[in-house]
């Protein structure tokens, strides 16, 4: 059985950076892609970046472009999302989703599992 955890969300300033992670257990396939979505109060969930866990496929929303990193430590069998220069809307909840034997996708129906989510609050 596939688990993902999030860690790392908390409470940053406008104009600060942050570093989600998610770690994956459970996966039998060397191949998997995790997905990062996010999804604000009162908005729906929206895509932010993916990769596969060979590092060789990184997707990312235009939202992320120029300000996020994502990256994989295949060791540690998980995936960071570098957050840099957060704005007021990169408030969330801040989730990890996965697939075995995929790609990354900005669709979440490409996704057969998932985190339970982290908070990412951005406030002065």
């Amino acid at each position: 059985q596939v688990r993902l955890v999030e860690s790392g969300g908390g409470l940053v300033q406008p104009g600060d950076s942050l570093t989600v992670s998610c770690t994956a257990s459970g996966f039998t396939s060397y191949y998997y892609a995790i997905g990062w979505f996010r999804q604000a109060p009162g908005k729906k969930r929206e895509w932010v970046a993916g990769i596969r866990s060979s590092g060789d496929s990184i997707l990312y929303a235009d939202s992320a472009k120029d300000r996020f990193i994502i990256s994989i430590d295949r060791a540690k069998n998980t995936v960071s999302l570098q957050m840099d220069t957060l704005k007021s809307e990169g408030a969330a909840v801040y989730f990890c989703e996965g697939n075995e034997g995929g790609w990354p996708s900005p669709s979440e129906g490409e996704y057969d599992c998932w985190g339970r989510g982290h908070q990412v609050t951005v406030s002065s």
